[in-house]
């Protein structure tokens, strides 16, 4: 079996023309398309609608593509998209092929798997809380079991789309008479983000469920995932996850590998996550080798980046994550150049407080 990571320059939300070029090249194959992770340039906020009109536009192109209903390609595939390309950071595509055929010539090596799953559809009164840390487990282990990955060691990076609150939302909870986790609804953003990472958490074992209760998340900074990444959207009420790890028969020409980013300035996580990767040569990194890098970007809550004093939290007319966006998109582009990296920004319950979860995929 193969996983096949293909990334492409997106001139806007809507420009699908890498991709349909793709096709009819024959380097993509729809029908094995389990996933599309963008980057879009929205604000990230809670209207940033960059993001639903970017997967509106791609769920309507894979109905054409693939002759299927709306529904049933959104029981195939996961659209993942994450608002912010401040700084230099370019949008794109990161398109997510499984051809399930088995490997002609079995390697020793591990190779890159994925899996997708989703949870239903969340009440207004669920986002937020232990529910939606449930469910995202259970969704995790469910992507991990689609994926043939057996050991939760073996998962290096779980990305997820979530939804938040909106006055809708919230007024439809209240004429039923439930409260909600919050009543604003761009913090609503960060609950969703903090209790999905948490269910990530749980799955992994990084926490035992008895550790996560309603008032940990959001609160409680101690707990967090190492390989999580979460990002929260108006377009969607369900939790879409994907898993990705090394497992064994699949193809090694792709592989991935994780390590957490202590603060916003930790460059050297790239060499730790590369040297995570289970690796028959030395993996030297190229624009051809770097197939994508997914990474967590969030202020630091104590206002200092290594002694220095940020601002980042104290700027009324710029979102303190779309600072961090910035930051370390610019840091880790500085290091790879290249600006096409999937730098998504809130952090809650992803990392240590200003640093967060890196993972790197290489074509070897």
């Amino acid at each position: 079996m193969k996983t096949r990571v293909t990334r492409l320059t997106a001139a806007a939300p809507d420009d699908l023309s890498a991709l349909a070029q793709a096709i009819e090249s024959g380097e993509i194959d729809p029908s094995r398309v389990v996933a599309v992770l963008g980057k879009t340039e929205g604000n990230g906020c809670v209207n940033d609608f960059t993001r639903a009109f970017a997967t509106r536009t791609l769920r309507r192109f894979f109905v054409e593509a693939l002759a299927l209903s709306e529904a049933q390609v959104d029981e195939r595939i996961a659209f993942v998209m994450s608002g912010g390309t401040e700084g230099g950071l370019s949008p794109h595509w990161l398109v997510f092929e499984v051809d399930n055929t088995p490997c002609t010539a079995p390697s020793n090596l591990p190779g890159l798997a994925a899996g997708v799953a989703f949870t239903r559809d969340f009440l207004p009164e669920e986002i937020g809380r232990t529910t939606q840390v449930e469910l995202t487990r259970d969704a995790v282990l469910q992507a991990m079991d689609a994926a043939g990955i057996q050991r939760v060691e073996d998962v290096h990076f779980v990305q997820i789309k979530c939804p938040l609150l909106t006055a809708a939302r919230i007024n439809e909870a209240a004429s039923r008479g439930q409260s909600v986790a919050c009543h604003d609804t761009y913090e609503s953003m960060g609950y969703s983000r903090g209790a999905s990472a948490l269910g990530v958490a749980t799955a992994l074992g990084d926490l035992a469920e008895a550790d996560v209760s309603d008032a940990h998340i959001c609160k409680d900074w101690s707990l967090y995932s190492t390989r999580a990444s979460t990002s929260a959207g108006i377009e969607l009420l369900r939790n879409e996850v994907l898993v990705l790890g090394n497992a064994s028969g699949w193809d090694p020409e792709f592989r991935i590998g994780h390590a957490v980013m202590e603060d916003a300035l930790d460059v050297g996580a790239i060499a730790r996550a590369l040297g995570s990767i289970p690796q028959g040569t030395q993996i030297e990194l190229t624009p051809h080798s770097l197939a994508g890098l997914l990474v967590k970007a969030e202020p630091s809550a104590c206002g200092s980046i290594r002694g220095n004093r940020h601002v980042m939290s104290d700027d009324s007319d710029i979102n303190g994550s779309r600072h961090a966006r910035a930051l370390v998109g610019g840091v880790l582009a500085g290091q790879l150049g290249d600006t096409r990296l999937f730098v998504s920004g809130g952090a809650e319950h992803q990392g240590p407080n200003g640093g967060g979860p890196l993972a790197i995929i290489v074509r070897t």
